[in-house]
């Protein structure tokens, strides 16, 4: 009798461990932001770039530089959302490729990159960078990867605690919105000491931590005061600057 309770319980704990999992499944995988107008727009391709939606999306310049941006997407956003902030660095010359994540979670595939890498050989300097989540990873593959990756791009992001690139020669930029509720502009002046000392620090006057997307608002956020066209403006300008000076280093 005894043995008998012991196998329901133990086949009801399974169950609940099995509902719990597939729960969180399609919580992540259909409750992830979505892309909203602009950046479903940017997900057009024309003569000058071609844009392949397939686990993510890459954009292909018409005459492409050999230098590539990798992005790695915030925590439950999936990648068209940053299609609007991106298009920018593609029509600039650039390749640029977003990589799904697993339940849109980048800490689930912190080496996205490595199958990027291998398949554009024709890219010989490569630049790396993410939004919220997505940076914090995106910093931790160029830690492991200084060989290969040579500029380092955040969005309203940071290393984390433990991933110190201050003695690398990774060139770095940390693009932050003053305005931001989730990393607060304080978390990103305190994590220089964990990146290279001529890291440009660019704060967005009134931008929040959702403008450096496309899809919609974000809970725990502060409302912006600038407008979302002109925080895909800067963003893309203060990225192009440092991916500008990664293609200009011998």
């Amino acid at each position: 009798m005894k043995m008998k309770t012991l196998k329901r319980s133990v086949t009801l704990l399974i169950t609940l461990i099995l509902l719990s999992a597939a729960g969180f499944w399609a919580w992540a995988t259909f409750g992830a932001q979505k892309a909203e107008v602009l950046a479903q727009a940017a997900l057009v391709s024309d003569d000058a770039v071609t844009v392949t939606v397939d686990d993510g999306f890459s954009m292909q310049p018409a005459y492409p530089s050999s230098t590539g941006f990798i992005f790695y997407s915030g925590g439950l956003v999936i990648p068209e959302a940053y299609a609007a902030h991106l298009r920018p660095i593609a029509e600039a010359g650039h390749p640029v490729f977003a990589p799904k994540m697993p339940l849109n979670l980048a800490v689930f595939n912190l080496n996205a990159a490595e199958e990027i890498i291998a398949a554009h050989p024709e890219i010989t300097d490569w630049v790396i960078g993410g939004h919220s989540l997505g940076g914090a990873m995106a910093a931790q593959y160029a830690l492991a990867h200084d060989d290969e990756i040579d500029g380092l791009v955040l969005w309203a992001s940071f290393p984390a605690d433990g991933a110190d690139l201050s003695g690398h020669e990774v060139k770095a930029v940390s693009v932050f919105g003053s305005n931001d509720g989730l990393a607060l502009p304080a978390e990103i002046k305190e994590s220089a000491a964990r990146l290279p000392s001529d890291t440009n620090f660019a704060e967005i006057e009134g931008g929040n931590h959702a403008q450096f997307g496309d899809y919609g608002t974000q809970s725990g956020d502060r409302p912006a005061e600038i407008l979302l066209t002109e925080q895909i403006q800067l963003t893309a300008g203060y990225t192009l600057e440092l991916i500008s000076t990664v293609a200009d280093t011998p």
